[in-house]
């Protein structure tokens, strides 16, 4: 977007920001409008607003969805991975539980944030958040 400057030239709208592409935004776990601001301030407690931009985050709804998104993937990982091993190796129930507990623990936490960013920056891009400028 842009206005007329006092000398008559175009010059971009201020307040405005490139846009970010949701996989970066969600990847980084920034902030959807300027890419710069940390969106979370915990694991997965999202700001109130950006600390660069000041993008108002307190609208925001991701809901189930990362939850759901990581129950899918990490399941079909997990469980791919479990019968390979129990096929192949046919293993005592105790190894199972050794190998799989901290892979879904540690997968499921590692998935979440980006996951959830991603929602994020998709609702914003698709001016469900905020106001998207």
């Amino acid at each position: 977007m842009f206005v007329l400057n006092a000398r008559g030239d175009l010059a971009p709208f201020p307040n405005t920001f490139a846009p970010v592409p949701p996989l970066r935004a969600a990847l980084l776990c920034r902030c959807p409008r300027c890419g710069e601001g940390r969106l979370f301030t915990g694991l997965l407690t999202v700001r109130q607003s950006c600390s660069v931009c000041g993008l108002d985050l307190s609208a925001e709804d991701a809901g189930d969805g990362p939850a759901v998104f990581v129950i899918l993937f990490l399941g079909l990982i997990v469980v791919g991975l479990a019968a390979l091993v129990e096929i192949r190796l046919s293993p005592p129930i105790w190894v199972h539980l050794v190998l799989w507990t901290p892979l879904i623990l540690g997968g499921a936490i590692l998935l979440l944030r980006p996951l959830k960013a991603g929602l994020i920056a998709l609702q914003y891009r698709h001016r469900e958040l905020g106001s998207a400028g």
